[in-house]
């Protein structure tokens, strides 16, 4: 008895996602509240842009109070967002928020969606938005979600409009009110009905705070559905705030911690199209089992469990489980709720039983055809009798029928070591395998439009036989190893290149026609692998080897080379290109693995290439000293440039900074480190004596004490929300005679060709007339701004501040943010 009674306090669950095996408990009341989840039959999708747009207490209040299917459908994976926490960019960071997405849809119960769209930084429009994207391919993505998962009710998260603020925002909105209009209509993109079947939700909402809220206007006709979400969820011991705080807090890399507010929440619900509700957003939506044809004896069955369910021991309910699952067994299998239903009751029945099964590699990488040693545990913990009787692989040489009784707290475990298929496909995120396109992800069919992770290849079968019916759950492949500080971790199983190759720097900036020396590294993902590394540089330039033998006797071992690149006389710009060729075959993949304590591990591989600029650079300073902000690349760029670069902790700041021909302060510094407010006088004396300082931009954030310290600079000016998302918008020239535009590189109109993403942005506004500012621009239509760059002399040193992208810019190569940034640190260089 004592053995069942610690067993109904805490039982664990299986995988909440399909990656994620750091399963958290479940205590014996929320398998309760999962019971009650099984006669609600219904769904709420939430449509808005990026990741951290979601309104975490709808989705906590859907799915754990009103214990709806809920989905949070995403546009975009964040690609264009900043990082407060490392240097990622780009589909980097769309592999991170990703990842946090996921962590918030674990916490709050509820699933994530997306479509194919990159996010390409901050838009201003929704007409540039869906120009980039191509209107009609995202909204057949959106379209085509609809109907694969059957919404009874859509609850967008802006409106169509420009009061979104963002294009992205308004065109979330905008896609959702076509999509609602077309996914009931067969003769809409009916490619996708040999996938899903044409299907229209009650309604579609917009969650508009409140009647009151500013944003409102009045062309918003319809009636507004307060909806109070501020509940406490006995079964969990945590209200629905709480929980939403929890959501909210998993997106680390925007800064988005969240402390939950405990009082009452209400929101507005604005009527869009469908049938308008009266009073709840379901009204007149059955959400019973009534909905579904021959349902009775389902509906039955799980108002019994419910009756009967004994908190002290879980497990008294399986019999009463396993009818149901026989009698959903009897029904139509294309219906989507009794596929889900079987879903939860397998999930509920494993979570009953304390069943526990997994498969463990004992290496976290492999190639395809190699031999991996496993090792497989299953264990029960109830008293409750449970058969294992096949275990078979997919994607890996193993199946065998059983006939083992599992036996109450002891593990049936086993040690394997079997050939995986040589057909198995490198573990790349399915949105990355082929290159970007017109700012959206090749995906090559209409069904992987959605799902926010891969299905592993490498999976494990389990059949048990429980209350004489046979059960198969499947789990995939997951390493996992013991860390002394933070204890048991899990990593995604990686099917790996048989040789990964990367170059040691992002781009390579040559100045003059002198060779340089580039770092090569090559990876055994096998063991007693050799063959030759070739070089491949773009025509007009050279490297010397062109050709490098390379022999692994260890799987993992690396071997490092370094070539030397001639650049081309003229300027150009090109990729340095690398393959590895073995007996088997050719490969031109690179490796980078992304790892944050609250997030999997992320393995990727690029292509194995970098960037190479030639290009007309003077550069005067040599000594630079930089202050990292939120993680960025450009001391590295710095180096390209042939500066020697410190990073400036709170030791180095403590020494004397006269030694530094400039200090540049990292994206985000003012705002991140608190040890710059304890050095600022000392800053400031550093340029008053005759130094060069460059801020690369800050935030104001959401409060005005967001920065380290009163004043960044030498005289007053403040930081707005300016931008420029237009990354070919003209740039004028305030003053052209300025130091900065001339020495030691003439600054002109080419210098701004071939930029990315955007301008700028947070530029410098009410500046003080101590300061000149460089440049004006624009997006199109709008007022142009010129807080980009502006620049003071204070004593006999030199200070700006710049909102221009050049944390982007420069690990791009953009050859004109080089020569700009080189006049920057060089000003006081003679």
């Amino acid at each position: 008895m004592r053995k069942i009674a610690l067993f109904s306090c805490f039982i664990f669950s299986l995988f909440v996602s399909l990656l994620h095996a750091q399963v958290k408990s479940v205590s014996s009341s929320e398998i309760l509240l999962n019971l009650k989840k099984l006669n609600v039959v219904g769904s709420v999708m939430h449509i808005a842009a990026h990741p951290d747009d979601e309104n975490n207490l709808l989705l906590a209040y859907m799915a754990k109070e009103r214990l709806l299917q809920t989905q949070y459908f995403s546009l975009t994976r964040g690609d264009g967002g900043q990082n407060l926490i490392g240097s990622e960019q780009g589909e980097y960071i769309g592999l991170i928020r990703t990842q946090e997405l996921q962590n918030a849809r674990r916490i709050e119960g509820t699933e994530q969606l997306f479509t194919r769209a990159y996010d390409f930084g901050f838009s201003k429009t929704r007409e540039e938005t869906l120009k980039f994207w191509g209107e009609s391919k995202i909204l057949a993505d959106v379209v085509y979600i609809i109907r694969k998962y059957q919404p009874d009710v859509i609850i967008t998260r802006f409106p169509p409009d420009a009061r979104a603020g963002h294009g992205h925002h308004n065109s979330s909105a905008f896609l959702a009110e076509a999509a609602y209009k077309l996914c009931g209509d067969p003769t809409q993109f009916p490619e996708q009905l040999q996938y899903v079947k044409p299907w229209k939700p009650k309604r579609l909402i917009w969650n508009t705070y409140s009647p009151g809220f500013q944003n409102n206007k009045p062309g918003d006709k319809g009636s507004y559905i307060p909806l109070d979400m501020s509940g406490f969820n006995p079964y969990l011991g945590k209200s629905y705030t709480e929980i939403a705080a929890e959501a909210r807090s998993m997106h680390k890399t925007q800064g988005f911690g969240a402390a939950p507010n405990r009082t009452t929440r209400i929101d507005y619900l604005l009527h869009k199209d469908g049938v308008p509700a009266r009073k709840d957003p379901f009204d007149d939506i059955d959400l019973t089992w009534g909905r579904v044809p021959n349902s009775a004896r389902v509906a039955q069955l799980i108002d019994q469990a419910i009756r009967n369910y004994n908190i002290n021991f879980p497990a008294s309910s399986v019999p009463t489980l396993v009818a149901v699952h026989k009698e959903l067994n009897k029904m139509d299998a294309d219906n989507l709720y009794v596929r889900a239903k079987k879903s939860e009751v397998e999930t509920l029945i494993q979570q009953c039983l304390g069943l526990w099964f997994e498969t463990n590699p004992i290496d976290y990488a492999v190639v395809a055809g190699d031999q991996a040693a496993v090792k497989l545990n299953v264990v029960k913990r109830a008293e409750f009798p449970v058969k294992l009787t096949k275990i078979q692989f997919q994607g890996a040489a193993f199946d065998t029928t059983l006939n083992v009784n599992l036996t109450t707290f002891e593990a049936f475990a086993l040690n394997l070591t079997r050939p995986t298929s040589k057909n198995l496909k490198i573990t790349q995120p399915f949105w990355l395998a082929k290159p970007i396109k017109d700012r959206v992800f090749q995906i090559e069919a209409p069904h992987q439009v959605g799902p926010a992770e891969n299905t592993p290849e490498l999976q494990t079968s389990f059949t048990f036989l429980i209350e004489g019916q046979e059960f198969t759950f499947t789990k995939p492949w997951v390493h996992k190893y013991t860390e002394p500080s933070d204890g048991e971790i899990y990593r995604p199983f990686e099917v790996r290149p048989e040789v990964t190759t990367n170059v040691a720097e992002q781009v390579y900036v040559f100045a003059d026609n002198q060779p340089k020396n580039v770092d090569l590294v090559a990876k055994a993902n096998r063991a007693n692998v050799s063959g030759t590394l070739r070089v491949e540089v773009p025509a007009g330039w050279r490297v010397e080897p062109a050709q490098l033998p390379f022999s692994f006797k260890d799987k993992y071992q690396e071997q490092r080379f370094t070539v030397k690149v001639f650049p081309s006389v003229q300027s150009s710009e090109g990729k340095i290109h690398l393959v590895a060729e073995t007996a088997n075959g050719s490969t031109s993949h690179g490796l980078r693995t992304i790892e944050f304590k609250h997030i999997l591990a992320q393995t990727v591989f690029p292509p194995a290439e970098a960037n190479l600029v030639k290009l007309d650079i003077k550069n005067k300073a040599t000594k630079i000293g930089y202050i990292a902000g939120a993680g960025d690349e450009v001391p590295a760029a710095l180096r390209q440039m042939g500066c020697q670069v410190t990073l400036l902790d709170e030791t180095e700041l403590n020494k004397n900074l006269g030694i530094y021909d400039a200090i540049v302060v990292g994206v985000r510094a003012y705002n991140t480190e608190d040890r710059i407010g304890f050095f600022q006088n000392k800053l400031m004396e550093y340029v008053k004596n005759g130094g060069t300082m460059v801020v690369q931009y800050a935030t104001l954030g959401f409060s005005t004490n967001s920065l380290k310290v009163k004043e960044i600079g030498p005289y007053p000016f403040k930081i707005s929300r300016d931008r420029v998302t237009d990354e070919e918008a003209k740039m004028t020239f305030l003053a052209p005679a300025h130091p900065l535009l001339n020495t030691p590189n003439k600054i002109t109109d080419a210098d701004f060709d071939k930029w990315v993403q955007e301008r700028g942005i947070y530029f410098a506004v009410d500046f003080d007339k101590a300061y000149t500012p460089l440049f004006s621009c624009g997006d199109p239509g709008e007022a142009e701004k010129n807080g980009s760059l502006i620049y003071c002399q204070y004593g006999k040193g030199h200070f700006m501040y710049t909102g221009l992208a050049f944390f982007r810019e420069l690990p791009a190569g953009v050859p004109g943010a080089y020569r700009l940034f080189a006049n920057m640190i060089s000003l006081s260089k003679k």
